[in-house]
């Protein structure tokens, strides 16, 4: 069973994200699907879309990890206008409307959700909440374009894994290889590109990675869906 398809509170977790978008007024949606990918397309289609447009782009022949696969969406995403981003084992109280306004009233290149939740991976902002870096508290390695780049000198928030791209950032991906992941393209195009931290200072979230999560997630979604 693919991890979208796994029960929490009742419902897939793929369905806790379409409601969540849906009530947040997102009605074009692109699901990204890889392992046991004919399962979410059948379930999908079983259920009419729920009566949403949804698009899949499929990645069952290379798994091109989570910058690549927005990159191969691109088609399907680059419209003109800015796209949200959510990760589907990610449940949460974020205001998915007011980041997405937030951006496009901003005008930057990515704006990421972030919290001063505890984790071991932090990304590192400037004092106008602009992306500088990213920090391993476990490894103490940091990474940055900057040139003698000192971690300490930054502010330092946990990622969502709910972010909002411009179409700008599709020019620059075309520098980059089938398969990347994301954070790797933030923290390299950081010195070209604006991305910048949406703070949420009541957020609420649990990823749903690992099955001893999932008691947590049905008790996260009882208070905050």
């Amino acid at each position: 069973m693919p991890k979208a398809l796994v029960n929490v509170a009742g419902k897939p977790l793929l369905l806790h994200v379409i409601e969540k978008l849906s009530k947040n007024g997102f009605n074009d949606i692109v699901i990204n699907v890889h392992h046991f990918s004919e399962q979410i397309v059948q379930y999908l289609k079983a259920n009419n879309n729920f009566g949403l447009s949804i698009a899949v782009s499929d990645e069952t022949d290379k798994l091109l990890d989570t910058g690549g696969g927005i990159k191969k969406a691109g088609s399907l995403l680059n419209n003109g206008e800015p796209f949200l981003i959510h990760n589907v084992d990610i449940i949460s109280n974020a205001d998915l409307r007011s980041l997405y306004e937030t951006h496009c009233n901003r005008g930057s290149d990515a704006t990421l959700l972030v919290s001063q939740r505890k984790t071991s991976r932090y990304l590192l902002f400037n004092e106008t909440n602009r992306l500088q870096g990213w920090k391993n508290e476990t490894t103490g390695e940091v990474k940055s374009p900057i040139e003698n780049f000192r971690a300490d000198d930054y502010k330092k928030y946990a990622f969502s894994g709910i972010h909002v791209m411009s179409p700008s950032v599709f020019k620059q991906m075309e520098n980059y290889p089938e398969k990347f992941p994301i954070m790797d393209f933030y923290i390299s195009e950081s010195n070209r590109l604006e991305f910048n931290a949406e703070i949420a200072s009541n957020l609420e979230m649990i990823d749903v990675g690992k099955l001893n999560s999932l008691e947590e997630a049905e008790n996260m979604v009882k208070r905050v869906l």
